[in-house]
């Protein structure tokens, strides 16, 4: 079938890829023109406007445009624009993290168009290309139907690796929770492996132990497998930066949570410690040690100069994911502190930015 595909970046042009791979017509629209020649050079049709891509994907009610922008304010011009340009029976996707709320709201919405909404939770990352995308869905039965030939293309294989969840909503909602977890997990992981560098005494060869684990332990997984991988080449990751974004799930996550009773400890501490990362300096720690001064008179700790930062380009579209690999980020090219518009929203896609010393 024919669909178009809002945004090029590293997710949704690597779908625009490995959906004209599988045969599927595709007609890609993003701002960035580089993105849009980007998927011209194998083999996708481009569009330099939203009036040029809607007018290449055929027939009012036989349309299907599928979004991959950022949550929020973004992909809502987005629907709105589409909107405005949409027939009864055309399809939008927000294959984007937008909050299911946001999600079912759209769908009502659009439901009065006669327009059918699809929120399709999509993970994968930049290995989707190559290894396929897990895709949840959230819509009526007959629009997931007919988009199905896409889903196949997607999926790691035709018949896993997608599927619908239930009405308008359910699939954002699924993938939160599955965010939720990861945020879990690599936490986990993160921990451990600390504590067992941190035990000198018997000198532990940590890619040794992430490669035993893989094998016949029950915490292998696909994290694990990145996690060995990166140890073979660089475990001290002395480059990098500890500062980790949140995407907004986790938040969504504990919010939800609260609302349902239902408790959440492992994924709260572990977004929480995604904000404590992207403080330089925290206040609630200078406090800390200023009360601690102030009734015991002990020695403190002065800021003198705070840390130097320095941004990575994101991995591009098409781009092998072994550029984002540790022994590879020293190698590419850095950018001032504040990057690109699209590195700003993948450091602070919650519009949290770091908390500097003299902030």
């Amino acid at each position: 079938m024919k669909i178009g595909m809002i945004g090029l970046g590293k997710m949704g042009g690597n779908m625009v890829l490995r959906l004209t791979q599988g045969g599927q017509e595709v007609v890609g629209y993003d701002r960035t023109e580089a993105n849009v020649a980007n998927i011209e050079a194998h083999g996708a049709q481009g569009a330099r406007s939203m009036d040029e891509l809607i007018a290449a994907l055929g027939e009012p009610g036989s349309r299907a445009v599928w979004m991959m922008v950022p949550a929020g304010q973004i992909t809502q011009a987005v629907v709105d624009d589409l909107a405005s340009r949409l027939a009864a029976g055309d399809i939008i996707i927000d294959g984007g993290n937008s909050n299911f709320k946001d999600s079912k709201r759209r769908a009502e919405e659009l439901a009065v168009k006669g327009i059918e909404y699809v929120d399709v939770g999509t993970s994968g990352g930049i290995w989707g290309l190559k290894e396929g995308y897990a895709m949840m869905m959230g819509g009526t039965v007959e629009a997931i139907e007919r988009l199905r030939p896409i889903f196949e293309v997607l999926a790691p294989a035709a018949d896993r690796g997608w599927g619908r969840m239930g009405p308008s909503g359910s699939g954002h909602y699924v993938k939160m929770v599955h965010n939720g977890i990861e945020y879990g997990m690599m936490q986990a992981y993160a921990e451990g492996f600390e504590m067992l560098g941190a035990k000198e005494e018997f000198g532990l060869d940590l890619a040794q132990i992430a490669e035993l684990w893989r094998h016949g332990s029950v915490v292998r997984s696909w994290l694990l497998d990145l996690t060995a991988e990166a140890l073979q080449s660089d475990a001290s990751f002395h480059d990098l930066s500890d500062y980790v974004a949140d995407s907004g799930e986790g938040r969504w996550t504990i919010i939800d949570s609260i609302e349902l009773g239902i408790p959440t400890p492992v994924i709260t501490l572990s977004t929480q410690m995604r904000f404590r990362s992207q403080q330089e300096v925290s206040y609630a720690g200078q406090m800390l040690s200023a009360m601690r001064r102030a009734f015991g008179g002990h020695a403190v700790k002065k800021l003198d100069v705070g840390k130097q930062e320095s941004v990575v380009p994101s991995v591009k579209a098409g781009e092998h994911p072994s550029a984002a690999a540790p022994q590879n980020i020293s190698n590419k090219a850095t950018l001032p502190d504040s990057g690109t518009q699209a590195e700003a929203q993948q450091l602070g896609e919650t519009g949290k930015q770091r908390v500097k010393g003299d902030a």
